[in-house]
């Protein structure tokens, strides 16, 4: 497995380095110490997992994090002292799977690890191909989701949470239930997380909440997506 790390914080890249390469065996772990040189480091090696600082000293790490959303679906775990929800939301809207806070746990970040890349190769139990709606196509072997015949490129989180409801269509599927099978027990009560990922995901299938036609809502509950 290969790791990108990008802080401008030589502790932290030290620290995080040695916890996935003493905890993690067979993980070759790249640094970077800015967003440019981050990007540059993705560009020519490539990564399984990215974690990544937001307080950057040339940009934003949201940028980074929304630059690496163009190019790839690798998982991102944000690590920053942000820790205001506002900051949280902004970071998975543009596309972070995780978000931890510093001073962390490395124990928690390496759990948190494991579970972004559970989630990006989950085996899906459906048949090859469900049509659903008319209009929404899901390819399960390929992992393709098609709207109006035109492909809609979806995170590996937004995927596994589509098909997961679609294998479920015109049932309640809880919030729970959710966040238990595809983040995992350690996030049975991390709501915002899932709220945050279904606003996407109805973003991209042009799904009004207001009026659905494909996620519905159960207020407090749950989603159901629509036969």
């Amino acid at each position: 497995m290969k790791t990108l790390i990008i802080d401008d914080d030589p502790d932290i890249l030290e620290a995080v380095a040695l916890c996935f390469e003493i905890r993690w065996p067979g993980t070759v772990v790249i640094t970077a110490i800015d967003g440019q040189s981050g990007m540059k480091q993705f560009r020519d090696q490539g990564a399984d997992i990215v974690i990544l600082d937001l307080g950057l000293p040339d940009m934003d790490g949201l940028e980074v994090c929304r630059q690496l959303r163009e190019i790839s679906e690798v998982p991102i775990i944000i690590l920053t002292v942000r820790d205001q929800r506002k900051d949280i939301i902004r970071g998975l809207e543009m596309g972070a799977d995780d978000y931890i806070t510093k001073p962390f746990d490395q124990m928690e970040l390496l759990a948190r690890a494991r579970a972004v890349l559970r989630r990006g190769t989950m085996q899906q139990t459906a048949n090859e191909q469900s049509f659903l709606n008319g209009r929404l196509t899901i390819n399960v072997d390929g992992r393709e989701v098609r709207l109006d015949g035109n492909l809609i490129r979806l995170t590996p989180t937004e995927y596994n949470l589509l098909q997961h409801l679609a294998q479920n269509v015109g049932k309640l599927v809880t919030h729970r239930e959710m966040l238990s099978r595809l983040w995992g027990q350690e996030y049975m009560d991390a709501t915002d997380y899932l709220k945050v990922h279904v606003l996407h995901l109805r973003r991209k299938l042009g799904d009004d909440p207001s009026n659905p036609t494909m996620i519905a809502s159960e207020r407090g509950i749950g989603y159901r997506f629509i036969a």
